[in-house]
């Protein structure tokens, strides 16, 4: 087909545009060949007429189907050109999140400037054996590739890293040696791989720096090459490093740093060991402040110091080293900071004493002066004289930067050699794997030197990949027999020849540099004359005479010639040199020793990178001369040496290509640069690749392959059994232009655009059918519909006729009903309207007369109380008219007297004034004055009478008076209270006369209230009918919601229980976890000492030196001092020194019962001591609140407990030294490091048995001191038990006897010397109670002899009783002596109810110590019968034998005859009975040699355990500990020497598994113990074994079981692992549903079922056998069980993560046929029963994962129904497989980029794991339930095919 024809309408071309390089758009109308413009729509919406190019009328590039955007391959695309590549990669970057993309066989990495969880372990192990097509692009898939090659092919492998800077070529070199590392691990224990990965933190920080590109930017090349020996495990490594930026140290651009180290340096600045360096801030130095940015966000550079010396530490550089390599670094810093001043214009001088120099010459160990010096003067040297000149200042500054830079690339290449040195393997290496990390192609606005060689480089690399991939076609077309026509692709020889042939630039270069007078413009010159106008390739700018173009492949770049000489160059003064080899600094001289710089006296300056080659050459002896020439190598020579190497390095090498693009020049996250990312493209060789391919044939696919695919374009003629005829024959009709195809071997080769044209008449076939297919489901869908709406219409129609007529027959019946109705209920309303209204009438008068009535009541009471006011008012006015009256005429008359009063006052006082008064008055006055003398003196005798008389009177007057003071008193108290009520008397007739208003008032409103109450009456009744009714329904709602609280606390309670059943398992997987990773321990030491004894055993042969001593078998087990071996390494060491010696060339198994005692007895021990502790806690407390009742105890008892508290004390003093050796004796026995400290004889091993030993007695001698004392506490409880004390005093021989523990004994001491402090103060009072209590004692001593007495004669009476009898008399006479004494007791303390109580608890215990005492008799009878039956039964057959050595003569009385006596059959007792000297034939036949096949086939399931078992039980039987303890040791032994050495075989794991796992059910069935006894018969439980506890033998052989167990996991997952992804995901189950798309040059696994590809039906047939084998073996069902749900989970896990690793498998389809397989896999459990083995849960991640394949993935309802439906999925796991979803067909859609954001969101708050993959090693924690067998063993018979007559039934 032409390409012009499929340029029809709505087909979709690419355009170019200025902005996004290319824009998409949509063709209107049909091409037709001559049209000079495209009718385009584009996205935009807007219409453009495209003009075609009238000289090269070239079409726009077509663009791919949908279905093809976001391949995986880029070469899978059927349009390659330009903007497919770019939209493709755009697709997969921004809406797939997927960085890694094919093409052909270059991967392309984006950088996507954010962490991805795509690195991690789970990662590296889901790609690690894959075929690099068949997994997602990624790193570790190319790494993969690259391994397996190198294995595979024999070759060493390259693979080569490039990009521009903040590309991320460091990183992917990285993960690239990580991968290396973690699956290849180390041939040696020096852990090479950590060392391989250690080297990258140093070579960053002094190699890489900030660059406003990149943060960490690697400034050189470098080239690792990790080395492998024979088994392909890591053995060392080795690394060259090229072009190091070395002005990079003197100068930096604005927001860049200098290198890492520098500021690291600082950073750490305030650490001890550097305070000698003299450091500080990083902008304190004048190196590290250029940039003006010292800090990179999210980087502490004292963290990264602090890794960068454990790097340095780990590859084994020493801490001296590492100082000296900061001395050197700070003193470069101190070096920058070194000033110079001007004397002139062409000298200059240093400061006295300046301090920057100063410390730089203390650090580095030179002298100041002398450095001083030759920083500012250079030698001159001419034929015959030296001249010293001095320089200017700038001069000297040029020099100070020189040499910083020279010491900073000496150092760096120390550094790399010191590493080397610590990768270096003496082992030979016999392949290896290189790691290029380069700097991709470059062009700035100005290049210089350093750009140069960068491109040089990439011209060589581009040629090296070209010829590759051309190489890589022309394999192919060959191997497919194809015609092979020569492709034209870009050949950069020229460009090459240009640079590196004679007379190139970089002759041309170092010719000009050893000219005297050579400049960078007399070098220009030379190049115009030499190759402008003469080369294609080189150009000459228009503007400049100083610069020069260069085509290269990737663009054209210009390069200034200024520089390039003295870089070229790259020297420093050779005076400085000397003064620093002269330093006494050791360090510094070792820089220089090897310098093979040209140092010129006449060089002033040096910048850009230098080449460092792999090793530095070195110095040669020979004339001062020859030394000088070859000092005068440059650096372009050099590093065309370096690259000439690397080139041939490569070339002898399969070389794997990743390409590493810049999405943004922002460092966005996710953000894509079109123009960018164009430019990278074309620079790194990628779009060549894509042109290669387009020119020949790109699509490529199998024969299977393309019939799968357009089988829908066959018709059933076309069909034939040969698919490749029956391809061609398509083909042919399909496509008429055969040029466009070609027919290979196994492949159809296919032209550009055509496997497009082929989509296109499939999509059109598909959209034919599906228009005929819904053509025709519509037609019978509306048919459907019709015919369903008829029918259902008659229907109707029926129903509603009758229905009408119904209605009016209704209608009919109740119209007449209606009218009597009517003729009813009018005659009630007129009758009750009328009642109505008379019933209103007679109210309506009632009320009106009442009121008539009221109202003339009313009026005349208001009359009547007028009158009496009147009267009353009427009397007041009167009575206050008289009191003003009166008051007035009295008033008046004390006016009128006052005034007479006054006059006669007036009169006398006139009357006294005159003399005549004064006369008259004398007149008489002497007579008058002696009568009154005599009166005076009379009237004093009368005065003394009276005076007698007053006193008298006196005294009766104040008794009087004081009566009537207080009669006087009670008196105005009388008239106050008068007062008081007279006023109350009035407020309370006012008040009455208030009340009475209120009363009227109150009785008319009473009759209103009583008329409002009737009412109210009426419908509070009402209400309260209403209320009742709500009551009930309340009360009903009530009942509801007390059965509903009752249901929710069910429901609770059963959450509750739930959730601590969920508690309680996850406690359970929590201990088996523990045990796993116990028992994962024990794994790793018995390899480590497998490998001692392998390396001991080489040793012993390549000495070849026989040892003294005496060989013995392997029977001959030292069983003293052990029970059993714990793992088999420790069985294999050597036996105690009293034995015989034995040969170091076999070793016999060391028991360690001793050890695995003491160690299991300090854990009961620390146990016991928790529990103890919280006893004793809580008993304190009791004892606190008993302190009063503890006065009753007698002292004796506080005494004897201080000695027992005593004796514990001394024992726990005793314990601890028993806990201090057996520390010595495990640090014995992981001290094992050499053959001679475990031969016997040597000092670990006498250390060993001697500690062995001596614990052994201290443990007996401590166990006899605990009966002891045991026996005084029994004793003492007995003594000591007075009444009223009972309760306290068991209680606390209860506490003393679960003290076992010896850090609790020490509190209870302390406890009980505090008691004993207080026993002491209640001395007397227990004293006198004593006496009151013995009293009491003596009473029941009496009682107790007559009790005596009676019991008795009971037993005189019961022993003449049968046995029967006996027991029932004794216990009858038991239960009635117990009645009587209880109601004695209760009769006696029925006053006192605590003593009551403690004689009961007392009572109580006494009859569980009988209950015990009598269950012990029980045994010990049971034994004994046992005992009494096998001695009757061996003298019986003595007594037959002694019947039969009688002599004839005895018997001469009888008569003789031939008798046929018949022989008794013997009656087994389940033993098998052998010699100690047959253990090792019987180990070796029954399970060393034994054939597990023919053992499960013809003989009964577990028969080896029972065996075994049976020969434990006579050894058991026996009483011989060491028969017991040998044969353990040896069966558990043999066990693992037959996993180890067939333990790839599932069979015989399976059978080993299930034989160890019956022999550990044996064991617990006949221990003895109740637990395990339920299930066993009588004749079973007397099979019991008698002599021996084997529960430490239980755990040991559980441990194993465990170890089986994991095995088998092993060796399951071993051969399921190639079926999982080939019959879960890759076959086609369901034929048709998924065709297969086109893929590219990384051919995917076929998933046509071709021969010997894995199908669903090959792992339900592996499935069939395995359970098969394990039903055969008799394996525990809940063992089988456990089984199958660990390989479903492999299998669940497996096809989880190659889905969320593979983008093709992520489709509708493909759900489909995921789901169908799970279904079946569901059919196989439920056929085998195993529904409930919880397998089908361990599916369920991978079920939601193809359910969510199929669901609808558009609107947020669709959003959260996957929310729901995902919950076994992690959020990771649900977005990875929403950004796979890749439609396979065009009628399917992507998932949006919004919708998988709503999802984010949504999960946002979900707690899971951030992991994306499962972990497919996880194993289930295994658990053993018991299960006793049915199986008798005394009719278990031996086989003679085992080989073991040897063997005695018994």
């Amino acid at each position: 087909m032409a390409a012009s024809e499929l340029y029809t309408k709505f087909a979709r071309v690419w355009i170019p545009d200025p902005e996004e390089v290319w824009k998409s758009a949509e063709l209107l109308k049909d091409y037709k060949p001559g049209d000079k413009v495209l009718l385009l729509h584009l996205e935009d919406g807007k219409d453009l007429e495209y003009r075609l190019d009238p000289k090269t009328k070239e079409l726009p590039h077509l663009r791919n189907p949908d279905i093809l955007v976001g391949e995986n391959d880029l070469t899978a695309l059927s349009y390659l050109h330009e903007p497919a590549v770019l939209h493709n990669l755009r697709v997969r970057f921004i809406d797939s999140k997927l960085i890694y993309t094919y093409c052909g066989i270059v991967l392309v990495a984006i950088n996507p400037y954010e962490q991805l969880p795509i690195y991690g372990e789970d990662i590296i192990n889901a790609y690690s054996g894959q075929n690099m097509g068949d997994m997602d692009p990624h790193i570790f898939a190319v790494a993969e590739e690259a391994y397996k090659q190198m294995a595979r092919d024999e070759r060493n492998q390259s693979i080569i890293v490039s990009g521009e800077s903040g590309a991320g070529k460091t990183v992917s070199a990285k993960y690239a040696m990580r991968y290396f590392a973690t699956v290849s691990g180390s041939a040696s224990e020096a852990n090479v791989e950590e060392k391989v990965l250690a080297s990258n933190p140093i070579m960053e920080s002094i190699g890489n720096a900030k660059t406003t590109r990149n943060d960490n930017s690697s400034r050189f090349g470098k080239y690792i090459e990790i080395g492998f020996d024979k088994r392909y495990r890591i053995i060392g490594a080795n690394m060259r490093t090229y072009l190091l930026e070395k002005s990079r140290v003197v100068f930096q651009a604005e927001e860049e740093r200098n290198y890492h180290i520098f500021y690291q340096l600082c950073a750490s600045a305030k650490l001890p060991e550097f305070n000698m360096l003299r450091l500080g801030n990083a902008n304190n130095f004048n190196y590290t402040k250029q940039g003006g940015s010292p800090m990179i966000e999210g980087v502490d550079d004292a963290k990264e110091m602090a890794h960068t010396r454990q790097a340095c530490t780990l590859l084994g550089i020493s801490d001296s080293y590492q100082m000296g390599i900061f001395r050197i670094l700070a003193g470069i810093l101190h070096l920058g900071n070194v000033g110079f001043t001007s004397r002139d214009s062409d000298s200059c001088t240093i400061p006295p004493k300046h301090e920057p120099l100063s410390i730089f010459c203390d650090l580095m160990g030179v002298d100041y002066d002398e450095m001083c010096h030759w920083l500012c003067h250079r030698k001159l040297a001419t034929a015959t004289e030296t001249y010293i000149k001095p320089i200017s200042k700038l001069q000297a500054t040029n020099a100070r930067d020189a040499l910083a830079k020279h010491i900073y690339a000496k150092l760096f290449n120390w550094i790399v050699d010191h590493v080397n040195q610590a990768l270096h393997s003496a082992v030979k290496q016999h392949s290896f794997i290189g790691v290029l990390d380069i700097y991709g192609f470059e062009t700035f606005e100005i290049n210089s030197f350093e750009q140069f060689c960068i491109n040089y480089a990439n011209e060589k690399l581009q040629q090296q990949f070209n010829m590759h991939v051309f190489k890589l076609e022309q394999e192919e077309y060959m191997k497919e027999q194809i015609p092979w026509t020569l492709i034209d692709f870009y050949d950069n020889q020229p460009c090459i020849n240009l640079i590196e042939s004679k007379l190139g630039i970089l002759d041309l270069l170092d010719e000009e540099c050893k000219m005297p007078k050579g400049t960078d413009d007399t070098w220009a010159q030379k190049l115009y004359n030499t190759h402008l106008n003469k080369c294609a390739l080189f150009e000459k700018p228009r503007l400049s005479n100083k610069a020069f173009i260069i085509q290269h492949f990737a663009d054209k770049v210009e390069y200034q010639c200024e520089g390039f000489l003295e870089k070229n160059k790259d020297t420093v003064f050779e005076e400085q040199i000397k003064v620093l080899k002269s330093s006494k600094f050791k360090m510094l001289p070792e820089l220089f020793q090897d310098d093979e710089k040209a140092i010129s006296p006449t060089s002033a300056t040096s910048s850009g990178r230098t080449p460092l080659t792999r090793t530095p050459s070195k110095p040669t002896k020979g004339r001062p001369g020859q030394m000088a020439k070859e000092h005068k190598k440059t650096v372009g020579h050099q590093f065309r040496n370096s690259l000439h190497l690397l080139m041939e390095t490569l070339n002898a090498t399969t070389p794997h290509y990743v390409r590493c693009i810049k999405p943004n020049d922002f460092k966005f996250p996710f953000t894509f640069d079109e123009k960018r990312a164009v430019q990278q493209l074309r620079a790194c060789g990628v779009l060549e690749t894509i042109r290669i391919s387009a020119a020949g044939f790109p699509s490529r696919w199998t024969y299977q392959e393309f019939f799968s695919r357009y089988r829908v374009l066959m018709k059933q003629k076309d069909v034939l059994s040969d698919r490749k005829q029956t391809c061609k024959n398509v083909l042919e009709k399909l496509i008429l232009d055969k040029d466009k195809y070609q027919f290979g071997k196994t492949k159809i080769f296919f032209r550009a655009g055509q496997v497009a044209y082929l989509e296109k008449l499939r999509a059109d076939k598909l959209r034919a059918a599906c228009i005929r297919i819904q053509k025709t489901i519509r037609g019978w869908l509306l048919r459907k519909k019709y015919l369903r709406m008829r029918k259902a219409a008659i229907t109707v129609q029926r129903y509603v006729r009758g229905h009408q007529a119904r209605c009016y027959a209704k209608f009919l019946r109740r119209t007449k009903a209606a009218t009597i109705i009517q003729k009813y209920w009018r005659m009630y309303t007129v009758r009750r309207r009328y009642k109505i209204r008379r019933t209103a009438t007679i109210v309506l008068q009632s009320y009106l007369r009442g009121y008539l009535a009221r109202n003339r009541y009313r009026k005349i009471l208001r009359e009547h109380k007028a009158v009496i006011i009147q009267k009353w008012v009427r009397g007041w006015l009167a009575r206050t008219y008289y009191k003003r009256s009166m008051h007035a005429i009295i008033y008046l008359q004390c006016c009128f007297r006052r005034m007479m009063a006054k006059r006669e006052l007036k009169k006398l006082k006139i009357e006294a004034r005159s003399v005549e008064r004064y006369k008259k008055l004398h007149i008489g006055m002497e007579n008058k004055i002696m009568q009154l003398q005599r009166k005076v003196d009379e009237q004093n005798k009368d005065y003394k009478c009276l005076m007698e008389k007053l006193t008298n009177l006196e005294g009766i007057y104040n008794t009087e008076t004081e009566k009537l003071r207080s009669d006087l008193e009670r008196l105005q108290l009388s008239e106050e209270e008068a007062r008081i009520a007279t006023g109350r008397v009035l407020s309370l007739q006012e008040e009455i006369a208030k009340l009475r208003k209120d009363l009227e008032q109150t009785q008319s409103e009473k009759k209103s209230i009583e008329e409002r109450a009737d009412r109210y009456k009426q419908e509070t009744e009402q209400l309260v009918s209403d209320l009742k009714e709500e009551n009930s329904l309340l009360k009903q709602e009530k009942e509801a919601l007390n059965h509903l609280i009752v249901e929710q606390a069910k429901e609770m309670t059963e959450t509750m229980e739930k959730k601590l059943v969920e508690e309680t398992k996850q406690l359970e997987l929590d201990l088996n976890d523990e045990r796993l990773r116990y028992q994962n321990l024990l794994n790793e030491f018995s390899r480590l000492e497998e490998r001692y004894d392998d390396l001991k055993e080489e040793m012993t042969l390549m000495v070849n030196v026989p040892k003294p001593g005496h060989k013995r078998t392997d029977s001959t087990h030292s069983s003293n001092e052990s029970e059993y071996t714990f793992s088999s390494e420790i069985a294999e060491t050597e036996d105690i020194p009293s034995r015989t010696e034995e040969p170091s060339e076999k070793k016999v198994p060391l028991d360690m019962s001793l050890f695995l005692k003491l160690q299991k007895r300090v854990t009961e021990l620390e146990q016991e001591k928790q529990v103890m502790q919280d006893e004793l806690d809580r008993k304190e407390e009791q004892v606190l609140r008993s302190k009063a009742k503890e006065e009753e105890r007698p002292q004796i008892r506080g005494a004897e407990l201080e000695y027992e508290s005593l004796k514990r004390q001394e024992l726990e003093s005793e314990n601890k030294k028993l806990k201090n050796e057996l520390n010595e004796l495990r640090k014995a026995l992981s001290e094992k490091s050499a053959p001679e400290m475990t031969a016997p004889g040597a000092p670990a091993y006498r250390v060993l048995m001697e500690q062995l030993t001596s614990v052994s007695e201290e443990l007996d001698v401590r166990k006899e001191e605990v009966l002891i004392l045991r026996s005084q506490l029994v004793s003492q409880k007995e003594a000591i038990q007075p009444k009223n004390t009972m309760t306290d005093s068991t209680i606390l021989l209860e506490d003393v006897q679960k003290m076992k523990d010896k850090g609790e004994i020490a509190q209870a001491y302390i406890g009980l010397k505090e008691t004993n402090r207080l026993l002491e103060s209640q001395l007397q009072s227990q004293k006198r109670s004593h006496e009151n209590e013995a009293e009491a004692l003596r009473g029941e001593i009496q009682s107790l002899k007559e009790e005596n007495n009676r019991q008795q004669q009971l037993l005189a009476q019961n022993l003449q009783l049968p046995p029967e009898a006996r027991i029932e008399a004794s216990l009858q006479h038991e239960i009635t002596r117990l009645t009587n004494e209880n109601l004695y007791f209760e009769e006696l303390y029925a006053d006192d109810p605590e003593k009551y109580q403690s004689y009961r608890i007392s009572l109580y215990k006494r009859m569980i110590d009988l209950m015990e005492q009598l269950e012990k008799q029980d045994k010990t009878v049971r034994k004994l019968k046992k005992q009494l039956k096998v001695f009757a039964k061996k003298i019986g057959e003595l007594e037959v034998g002694q019947m039969e050595n009688i002599s004839p003569g005895q018997i001469i009385d009888e008569p003789i005859r031939p008798v046929n006596i018949p022989r008794k059959e013997k009656d087994f007792q389940g033993m098998l009975e052998y010699k100690k000297e047959d253990e090792q034939k019987l180990v070796k036949n029954l399970i060393l040699e034994l054939k597990p096949r023919g053992v499960a086939v013809n003989l009964i399931p577990g028969l080896p355990a029972y065996i075994l078992f049976m020969c434990v039980r006579h050894a058991d039987y026996l009483n011989d500990d060491q028969k017991v303890r040998s044969l353990l040791t040896s069966t558990i032994n043999s066990i693992k020497k037959v996993l180890k050495k067939r333990g790839d075989d599932f069979e015989t794991v399976s059978f080993w598994l299930s034989n160890t796992c019956r022999f550990l059910h044996c064991l617990k069935q006949y221990s003895g113990e109740e637990g395990f006894m339920k299930h066993n018969t009588s004749r079973q439980n007397e099979h019991c074994l008698t002599n021996f506890d084997l529960a430490e033998y239980r755990q040991v052989l559980s441990d194993l079981a465990i170890q089986i167990y994991q095995q088998l996991v092993r060796v399951l997952e071993n051969i399921l692992q190639p079926m999982i992804v080939s019959g879960m995901l890759e076959h086609e189950t369901i034929q048709g549903v998924s065709g297969v798309k086109p893929t590219g040059l990384r051919k995917r696994t076929s998933s046509i079922a071709d021969e010997g590809t894995y199908t669903l039906d090959s792992i339900l047939r592996q499935l069939n056998s395995f359970h098969s084998v394990m039903c055969q073996h008799g394996m525990d069902p809940e063992l089988i069980k456990q089984v199958v749900k660990q390989m479903f989970y492999i299998v669940g896990a497996v096809t989880l993560n190659n889905l969320l690793l593979r983008k093709d498998m992520c489709s509708w389809s493909k759900g489909m046929q995921i789901r169908y397989n799970v279904s079946q896999l569901e059919e196989w459990l439920r056929d085998k029963n195993l529904m409930n083995s919880g397998a089908k849960e361990t599916l369920e991640p991978l079920i939601q994962a193809a359910q969510l394949l199929q669901v609808k993935k558009k609107t947020d309802d669709d959003a959260e129904a996957i929310c729901s439906m995902c919950n076994a999925l992690t959020t990771a796991q649900i977005v990875k497989v929403l950004n796979l979803y890749t439609p396979v067909n065009e009628f399917e859609e992507r998932v949006s980029v919004s919708f998988i954001r709503t999802i984010q969101m949504r999960l946002r708050d979900r707690k899971d794991s951030p992991q994306l993959l499962m972990d497919a090693k996880h194993i289930f924690p295994v658990t053993f339930p018991f299960n006793p067998s049915s199986l008798a063993l005394e009719t278990i018979q031996i086989p003679a095919s085992l080989g073991l007559g040897f063997i005695s039934r018994v």
